[in-house]
């Protein structure tokens, strides 16, 4: 029951009580009409319905709401005659509703609108409203309270722009972190990618040399294939440098491998992590690239986990067979600082993907969260399964 009563929308909620405060206005007009006006009893619920009625279209046109009771408060003063000793040119329902809806225009309507609204009521009420001061007093009212419902729509109309800003921001936060993440790939597979392509330079320049008996198509041979390697090198390093146009400089450091996600999961015990990883298969034989994505998707892993649920027990399994089978799974833990939108994952998967492999994460339905990857391994190369290693926490 309460959750259908939260799916209501707010519209209407509004328009329920609108139409309550019109019933409940129409029943006061209607019966007391007569007190303040000489009108027959046919007559009556026209003119209860032109001071109550208008007050319907609050929400839906509140200009055009005025008008209408603003036209018929006019009619009934200077057309309906008043009872003797009532000096009221309307009843005191249609000033309320006059007043609501003056107020709502202030809120939505466009200023120029606001403006003849606030002057053309100020001189209806304070021409025909009795008492001393009633010229002035009555504009200096209406216009605090139109004052009042242009403070209140500034107010909504800056905190709507600071929120829809904040939504650009953080799309362009989303988008910068994912562009961030294809330029680091990007030169993590520069690094590997130019280190065997160098080699290719230095065998094919080197061979002549160390092979006995080539003959000069040979040797050309090797010195086509030197220049096109060291041409295809150089087209990296330019493809690399657009990416380093931020003014970041090269990275010298060698890159990890799948060798060093021990000495990754070790150190992140240290850490205070309460992990615990078990590695089954060899890893020193895995290509450079797909080890190169290992453990960056478990170092990413491992530093969400601690991040966002610290102290929860964190577990690595790692399969090395026909190909890379990696879980990293954490538990529920305190929950830390919100706010990446997630983008971590997003470069994760497109690690996985750049080496041909796939990659699924999401949250656990009892608390946790759970990375799951495949990365194939190059063609023909099998790494015989060797007994688990099994890191205690």
């Amino acid at each position: 029951m309460k959750r259908r009563i939260r799916g209501i929308p707010a519209e209407l909620w509004v328009d329920a009580c609108t139409a309550i405060v019109v019933v409940t206005f129409y029943s006061v007009a209607w019966p007391t009409l007569h007190v303040t006006h000489v009108v027959t009893p046919p007559v009556q619920p026209f003119l209860a319905a032109l001071a109550a009625f208008p007050i319907l279209l609050v929400r839906v046109n509140p200009a055009l709401g005025w008008a209408v009771s603003a036209g018929s408060a006019l009619l009934i003063a200077a057309a309906v005659p008043h009872q003797p000793g009532s000096d009221l040119p309307f009843q005191v329902v249609q000033l309320i509703c006059l007043i609501v809806l003056l107020f709502a225009v202030g809120l939505r309507a466009p200023l120029p609108l606001v403006g003849v609204a606030w002057l053309a009521t100020s001189l209806l009420v304070g021409a025909t409203m009795p008492g001393p001061g009633a010229e002035l007093g009555w504009p200096l009212g209406f216009g605090a309270l139109v004052l009042f419902a242009l403070l209140i729509r500034w107010l909504v109309l800056s905190r709507r722009q600071l929120s829809a800003f904040e939504e650009e921001n953080e799309l362009e936060r989303a988008r910068r972190a994912v562009l961030e993440e294809k330029a680091r790939i990007a030169r993590d597979l520069h690094d590997v990618v130019a280190h065997h392509m160098s080699l290719v330079v230095v065998q094919a320049q080197t061979a002549p040399y160390r092979v006995d008996g080539v003959s000069e198509g040979a040797r050309a041979e090797f010195e086509s294939i030197g220049a096109t390697a060291r041409e295809a090198l150089n087209e990296i390093r330019g493809m690399l440098g657009v990416l380093r146009s931020d003014g970041q400089l090269p990275e010298h450091a060698p890159q990890p491998s799948a060798a060093d996600l021990p000495a990754l999961l070790d150190a992140t015990r240290r850490a205070g992590v309460p992990l615990t990883w078990t590695v089954r298969g060899e890893l020193s034989g895995v290509p450079e690239t797909v080890g190169l994505a290992l453990y960056r998707i478990v170092q990413e892993s491992l530093s969400n986990a601690s991040r966002h649920a610290a102290g929860a027990d964190v577990q690595v399994d790692v399969v090395c067979g026909t190909e890379l089978a990696v879980w990293i799974g954490n538990g529920p833990g305190t929950p830390g600082p919100t706010g990446n939108g997630g983008h971590g994952v997003a470069g994760m998967h497109a690690r996985a993907v750049a080496v041909g492999g796939e990659l699924v994460a999401g949250a656990r339905p009892g608390g946790g969260y759970d990375v799951r990857a495949r990365l194939p391994l190059a063609a023909g190369v099998t790494v015989a399964p060797q007994p688990a290693t099994l890191g205690k926490r």
